[in-house]
């Protein structure tokens, strides 16, 4: 009889933690890609593609849901204002130099602007050589990794952004579609022709990168001093590349190593991510944005958990409830391509409601931007930590925020 009153006892506690969310189609409708980017692109008299067709999509149904999109309520660490990536593919170029920017901060005191477009320059005469290398046996596109922007620095250095914008005169709005396409065409036809002649080939794709996007800087002055971009890293932005460290966690490689992060944008085979587990893997982060450390992040954003609409995301219980999002359920979601490598992002603050931690993230995509340009929210997202947990796949950090989990590598 005890028992029995036990059970009915519990019956209210559990009804409330199976509480179950439910979707809605919502109707998709013109946001700043159409009415900023596009019409950006049009102005500069350039072949924009075709409106994309609206349609329904299908979404959580956040009506009524107190949400905590409130920046102020916030604590941050300093990082440049939001800035659009245009009609590009460059998000993780976008991404990890705003956090390059915040570590600059954190290190000397300076706030410096960047410029990201001088390093997708040399990311594409990288993927050029590797194109020759390889025989052509590689993905060509204009995306790539976190990991690629401190890969380059290392070998190219990095220049302020009024140095080398990558917007030629009269552009309003980065677009590289004929770039990419010019590029595409011709290293495709190398491949045709077995014309393997990697100065050749090298010369030709800055040939069109300098007609795009223009030619990069070798020396420019910055405060009355004159340095290479080398030199400007390592003596006015203080980065030392090979002090960062790049993370990922799935249950497909061996924890506790380093292996290879094995998506297409990963185009060079990068084997140099640390394999953690999960539990591991958000530990980092939530400790480093809590110890003033900003994270480079890329993951999924194609997901009904995430909303542009109200600029969240968050996993539905519909999609899995959140004490079952663990490496298992990583591992298959990875396996069965329900989670893909799509979009890289910078985690700038965090907040705690209801014993949960939301994280601000800074973002170049124009899902960010539809709230209007007066909005205090314009350009960020609000992240719950079970969408980092389960849909976050790799981060770029600073040794020094995750020193604990590198005294663990075998």
């Amino acid at each position: 009889m005890m028992k029995k009153i036990i059970i009915a006892a519990m019956l209210p506690t559990l009804a409330i933690a199976q509480q179950k969310d439910k979707g809605t189609f919502i109707e998709k409708k013109p946001g700043y890609y159409q009415n900023s980017i596009l019409k950006g692109i049009s102005d500069d008299q350039e072949k924009a593609k075709p409106e994309p067709i609206m349609e329904k999509s299908f979404k959580i149904d956040l009506t009524g849901v107190d949400l905590p999109t409130d920046i102020t309520k916030y604590t941050t660490i300093w990082h440049n204002n939001p800035v659009s990536q245009g009609n590009t593919s460059t998000c993780w170029c976008f991404a990890t130099t705003s956090y390059y920017e915040s570590e600059v901060k954190r290190l000397t005191g300076k706030e410096i602007k960047l410029s990201e477009i001088y390093t997708v320059y040399w990311e594409y005469v990288e993927r050029a050589k590797y194109f020759v290398q390889n025989r052509g046996e590689m993905n060509l596109g204009e995306g790539s990794e976190t990991m690629a922007v401190g890969r380059q620095m290392k070998k190219y250095g990095a220049v302020p952004l009024s140095v080398y914008s990558g917007m030629m005169p009269g552009k309003t709005v980065h677009t590289h579609e004929k770039m990419f396409a010019e590029i595409d065409a011709y290293l495709k036809g190398v491949k045709e022709r077995n014309a393997w002649n990697e100065e050749e080939v090298v010369k030709t794709v800055r040939s069109i990168l300098d007609y795009h996007i223009g030619k990069v800087p070798e020396k420019f002055t910055w405060e009355g001093k004159e340095y290479t971009p080398v030199d400007f890293v390592k003596n006015v932005l203080k980065i030392n590349p090979d002090e960062y460290v790049d993370i990922m966690s799935l249950k497909t490689e061996e924890y506790w190593k380093k292996a290879e992060y094995k998506v297409e944008d990963n185009w060079w085979k990068s084997k140099d991510y640390l394999n953690i587990p999960l539990d591991d893997f958000t530990g980092v982060i939530k400790n480093a944005i809590k110890n003033g450390y900003g994270i480079a992040i890329g993951g999924d954003v194609g997901e009904p958990g995430f909303e542009t609409g109200k600029q969240v995301a968050v996993v539905p219980s519909f999609d899995i409830p959140s004490e079952y999002i663990n490496d298992d359920a990583r591992a298959m979601r990875f396996l069965n391509k329900s989670t893909t490598d799509d979009h890289a992002m910078h985690i700038v603050g965090y907040t705690e409601k209801d014993g949960k931690t939301w994280y601000l993230v800074k973002d170049s995509g124009a899902g960010s931007r539809n709230c209007g340009k007066e909005c205090k929210s314009f350009g960020y997202y609000f992240f719950h930590e079970d969408y980092v947990k389960l849909k976050i796949m790799t981060f770029t950090i600073h040794k020094d925020a995750a020193r604990e989990i590198l005294r663990k590598v075998n």
